[in-house]
């Protein structure tokens, strides 16, 4: 096994976004994202608490930071993954988009059958968490996207 030594020279620049994003995305989760004010008393709720799938986003997160570590402390992987790094970089960023576009949509109290809690409005850490999650699924998302549209239009 080679040894380890934390090189962050090995991270591409789309490693480096993707990283960035997934750290203010993972923080994100835990700021106030719903908010409800009635005269002088309000009320909010976090990401994880507001909707506690939410959970399955953070514990992505730190699967991707923990793997960009990995990537940066060796010159090789230490095990052979059955995906790509791209790919593998490009799922996990999406299923965290979709999983926070979902959320942003939810407020608390929602469901199958109403619209919510009435006076709940969106707050600071859901439009962080929101722009979070596309700036870490862009670099990979936008080349996909791009291929996809050339061959449809070929």
């Amino acid at each position: 096994m080679a040894e380890a030594k934390f090189d962050a020279a090995r991270w591409t620049r789309n490693d480096r976004i993707v990283g960035i994003a997934t750290l203010v995305l993972l923080i994100s989760m835990f700021l106030s994202w719903f908010k409800i004010s009635y005269g002088p008393y309000s009320y909010s709720w976090s990401g994880t608490s507001a909707n506690g799938w939410l959970w399955l986003v953070f514990i992505i997160c730190l699967a991707i930071i923990a793997y960009l570590v990995v990537r940066a402390l060796f010159d090789e992987m230490p095990v052979k993954l059955p995906v790509e790094h791209d790919k593998l970089l490009f799922i996990g960023t999406a299923v965290n988009f979709f999983l926070v576009l979902i959320a942003f949509f939810v407020s608390p109290g929602s469901g199958y059958s109403g619209p919510g809690v009435p006076g709940v409005g969106w707050d600071y850490g859901a439009f962080v968490a929101l722009i979070a999650a596309i700036a870490a699924v862009a670099p990979y998302a936008y080349p996909f996207i791009k291929g996809l549209l050339a061959k449809k239009s070929a």
